[in-house]
């Protein structure tokens, strides 16, 4: 038996090996929801706040609508294959290489229709592709001071 006075020893809780513990928690929680929002991305196209600058000498203009159908320089083109298109982007460049291809697609239209735009001035002969967007609207925080 222990009949001594002394103090009794209060039992001492360590909080450092507690702390290292939730900052771990917190770095994974942290590292794990920055990935989610690449799974919510939405992407809105064509918009752009840029002027397009008009320097070059010649211009093709091929407009792609939302259901594939193609129209070269406002003249509407029958068939709607890389062949088809090739042959007509040849006669609109008239063996001139300096010609740029604008592509003026439809905000709906699919993926390969535009594909098949830039694989048809390849085949062309044409290397000079942009596309034309349209002006976006006054934002909510600019207006006019």
């Amino acid at each position: 038996m222990n009949f001594r006075p002394g103090s009794r020893d209060e039992p001492e809780i360590n909080l450092i090996p507690f702390i290292d513990i939730l900052l771990v928690v917190l770095i994974f929680l942290m590292l794990t929801t920055t990935y989610s929002k690449f799974t919510q991305l939405q992407v809105n196209l064509p918009v752009a706040d840029a002027q397009a600058q008009r320097n070059t000498p010649k211009e093709i203009v091929v407009a792609v609508s939302s259901d594939g159908r193609y129209a070269i320089n406002q003249l509407l083109l029958e068939g709607a294959t890389v062949e088809t298109l090739t042959r007509a982007l040849q006669q609109s460049a008239q063996d001139t290489r300096e010609v740029v291809i604008i592509i003026s697609a439809d905000a709906a239209a699919t993926h390969q229709s535009v594909i098949n735009v830039m694989d048809a001035a390849r085949r062309a002969g044409l290397v000079q592709i942009t596309f034309a967007t349209q002006q976006s609207g006054p934002s909510p925080g600019r207006g006019k001071s």
